[in-house]
């Protein structure tokens, strides 16, 4: 038993399970997409499915890009006692929890409609060529917010049997909030990166960095807030934007010297932005209803 439960924590140490601020930060705008397209509670069946599916392939991801990263992450100081890394969880056992993750993350997507699961092998696809774009990619971030940001338009099939336009700019908004919260993270550890070869946003922006991060903050408040505003969205959700708003200056404090502590401490505390807009907009639906 003890062996059984010493491979069942490491496993859980694969899949980052005591940290939950990265499924997070998918859970709450495919939540969000979810209550926008059905124009209130999507109901029980849905926000179950979306939520275990987002946990389950959050957790699925971590394990491919450990395997993808082991001969990397072994030269960065945050990376280096990884499971894989370390030689704790080999590369197939790894491999066959990624695969039993996604397959109970498909189990789920087939108790949809045909079009989600048609989307689900797209972000399946784009979430297993994330690790090897940072090879080849002079800002994978962009490619991680396409993987990150691919639960909307998944709601919207889910919830319409369609994806209007709005999904697809709600996952525009959503990509450059994820290239802003992952340069926080890649700023971390950029010095390792530099070493190692690794390509970032961090690193392609230079000098530049705490200021896009910011542009790219305020690109997810501005089209958000103008294709929710094209929907009815009124002044709860201008609150929430605001809110969100106060949230971006906090993050510049923290970013501005650029120290490992601030940058990663940014980075974990995204999950408040993602909650606020979430937050904003299921009052800002109940309170029209109401009307």
């Amino acid at each position: 038993m003890s062996v059984a439960r010493t491979r069942f924590a490491l496993y859980l140490d694969l899949i980052r399970w005591n940290r939950p601020a990265g499924w997070l930060l998918l859970l709450w705008p495919t939540l969000s997409a979810l209550w926008v397209a059905a124009g209130g509670f999507p109901g029980w069946r849905l926000v179950t499915i979306f939520t275990l599916g987002t946990i389950l392939m959050r957790s699925a991801g971590c394990c491919v890009n450990d395997v993808a990263d082991r001969e990397f992450d072994r030269h960065v100081k945050r990376t280096a006692g990884r499971p894989v890394t370390i030689g704790a969880v080999s590369v197939r056992e790894a491999l066959a929890l990624a695969a039993v993750l996604a397959l109970a993350a498909f189990g789920l997507v087939l108790l949809t409609n045909a079009l989600t699961v048609a989307l689900s092998f797209a972000a399946l696809a784009i979430t297993v060529a994330y690790p090897f774009a940072k090879r080849v990619v002079s800002m994978p971030q962009a490619v991680l917010g396409v993987a990150f940001s691919f639960g909307i338009p998944m709601a919207f099939a889910a919830v319409l049997g369609q994806v209007p336009a709005l999904a697809w700019w709600l996952l525009v908004g959503n990509l450059f909030w994820v290239l802003a919260y992952d340069t926080e993270y890649a700023m971390v550890d950029r010095d390792d990166d530099l070493k190692i070869g690794m390509k970032t946003s961090a690193i392609t922006l230079g000098r530049f960095d705490v200021m896009a991060v910011l542009m790219f903050y305020l690109a997810l408040i501005v089209v958000w807030g103008w294709a929710l505003r094209q929907q009815g969205f009124g002044a709860v959700w201008g609150v929430a934007l605001v809110l969100a708003l106060a949230q971006v200056a906090w993050h510049a404090q923290m970013i501005w010297q650029r120290t490992r502590e601030g940058c990663f401490r940014a980075f974990r505390l995204n999950h408040w932005i993602g909650l606020t807009l979430f937050a904003g907009v299921v009052l800002d639906v109940w309170m029209r209803g109401k009307l």
